[in-house]
């Protein structure tokens, strides 16, 4: 590296060692075992060299972990260290997950017309906002992935994807300030947790300079297949990635299967997906490309479908207002007073599911959350037949809250005849502090994960709205300290309109029945 750091790579190499394409992967996981057998020997037997990389701090690689800091200067070092070799062969491709992913949109936009194509799965060009999701701290997946790091870069650590949720779970159990829960997870204080705590969401803040490239995603010339889940944890950002390059006049390919982020059952379709657009870009062979760029897994009706892009074309959007008596429906509210419950910092309302970065995310039935006296919930009729929404997800809330910072969380669920209610996407937002209208009632916007569900005949659409979902994201102490970092806790009265002067609504994506 520039400043005198050896990284160390592993290299595969096609029957014969020709000169060829490469495929490079960076990881801060280490590359060796299951996961350089499978990506490094399956792309080598198909006629490319494969680098796989281990990023600076992890696995052999001098200097010290410094998370999403050095993957642009690092990762340019490396391309330039590739086009010195012997047998490259003029062009490269790069692949990934995750953290693998981000790394590449480090480099990507800078990276010369050498690099022909990307293959990025569950992952997104910044993680900022998914850090700060809605602007409430993502307590769960920021805690478990830096114990997780931490663990690596020690000796004997022993920290895996499987033991740090655990350590996690225990930690944020603990009762301890959200600033001292990495001692309780990892034992020491973890500088990364710690510089997320400071930094906040502000795109603003300089720390964010060197760990952001969403801007620079239209400025990407290389041919980008993406792949993500209904349930990552970064899906939302990913989509937002699409739609930049969509907007700078390319035409990437996406897949969204019914995964969440350490979902081993996308291992299979990343290859497949990656091995043909890596032949396409590199070899000139096109033949196992699909002719629509888009392909979507419904929910509830388990099936795949092919599309010409994304947003679907056809999709319209369908408010489904809050109602009086806790109803939801397309029709309009009528006049009514709001609905209103306690929210309790020192014991805040829990979440069962959702995205999470190390966790199992698949729905679950919320019945148990939904018997909680801070948890409003609004029911649609039985469908009279299949409803199926495909698209981005937001609501449009009136609230107003007793103290000066609050939560507003909002999830749509799925009610079968026999009564589960399983959860389908949600999202959060997090008010602060500011000077109110004269009656106090706000306007809140609320984005929840996209989705592609069918909801079938006989079933019911069901809302949430509540003031928590923790440990998801951090408890909001109400006091407008947004991280309660002096351990003061103010209840939360709050209280949700649905009327005509405040008609708040889940807007979702209705799409034409599929024949």
């Amino acid at each position: 590296m520039p400043d005198g750091v050896t990284l160390l790579a592993d290299h595969y190499a096609p029957a014969g060692g020709q000169r060829a394409p490469v495929i490079l992967m960076r990881s801060p996981y280490g590359r060796r075992g299951l996961f350089g057998w499978y990506y490094g020997r399956g792309f080598a037997r198909q006629g490319f060299h494969v680098v796989i990389q281990s990023c600076r701090g992890g696995f052999g690689s001098g200097g010290l972990l410094d998370p999403l800091g050095d993957e642009h200067e690092d990762g340019l070092a490396t391309v330039a260290w590739l086009r010195e070799q012997p047998w490259y062969g003029g062009a490269f491709a790069m692949f990934g997950p995750s953290y693998l992913g981000y790394a590449q949109w480090a480099v990507a936009p800078y990276a010369g017309s050498e690099l022909k194509a990307m293959a990025v799965q569950i992952t997104a060009s910044q993680f900022r906002d998914a850090a700060y999701v809605g602007g409430a701290f993502a307590l769960e997946s920021a805690l478990s992935w830096t114990t997780l790091t931490d663990g690596m870069s020690r000796r004997f650590g022993g920290t895996s994807a499987l033991t740090a949720p655990r350590l996690t779970r225990r930690a944020v159990l603990s009762g301890r300030p959200v600033a001292e829960l990495d001692l309780a997870s990892a034992g020491r204080p973890l500088p990364f947790y710690q510089d997320l705590l400071t930094h906040h969401a502000d795109p603003a803040v300089p720390y964010w300079d060197r760990r952001d490239f969403s801007a620079k995603v239209r400025d990407v010339e290389a041919a980008v297949t993406m792949l993500g889940g209904w349930y990552d944890v970064f899906l939302p950002w990913e989509l937002k990635d699409y739609a930049a390059l969509r907007a700078a006049g390319h035409r990437p390919y996406l897949t969204i299967g019914p995964w969440y982020h350490v979902d081993t059952r996308h291992s299979r379709p990343t290859m497949e997906d990656a091995s043909a657009w890596f032949r396409a870009h590199l070899l000139g062979d096109p033949s196992r490309l699909r002719p629509d760029p888009v392909r979507l897994y419904v929910t509830g009706a388990e099936e795949w479908r092919d599309h010409p892009d994304w947003p679907v074309p056809g999709m319209r959007e369908q408010r489904w207002h809050l109602q009086h008596g806790f109803g939801l429906g397309v029709e309009g509210p009528l006049e009514a007073g709001p609905d209103h419950f306690r929210y309790h910092p020192s014991h805040p309302t829990p979440s069962l599911g959702g995205p999470v970065l190390l966790g199992d995310s698949r729905p679950r039935d919320q019945r148990r959350l939904e018997r909680r006296r801070d948890v409003l919930v609004y029911d649609s009729a039985e469908l009279g037949s299949d409803v199926e929404m495909i698209g981005p997800v937001r609501a449009e809330l009136y609230v107003r809250s007793s103290t000066p910072s609050t939560d507003v969380v909002v999830r749509v669920c799925d009610v079968h005849p026999g009564g589960r209610s399983m959860n389908v996407c949600e999202g959060v937002r997090r008010l602060v502090p500011s000077i109110p209208d004269g009656d106090g009632v706000r306007r809140v916007d609320v984005d929840l994960w996209p989705i592609g569900h069918r909801f079938a005949r006989g079933h019911r659409i069901r809302v949430h709205v509540a003031a928590g979902a923790y440990p998801t994201i951090a408890r909001n102490h109400g006091t407008g300290d947004l991280l309660g970092a002096d351990g003061a806790m103010v209840p939360a009265d709050v209280e949700v309109f649905h009327s005509p002067v405040h008609p708040s609504a889940v807007v979702l994506p209705l799409c034409a029945p599929h024949a």
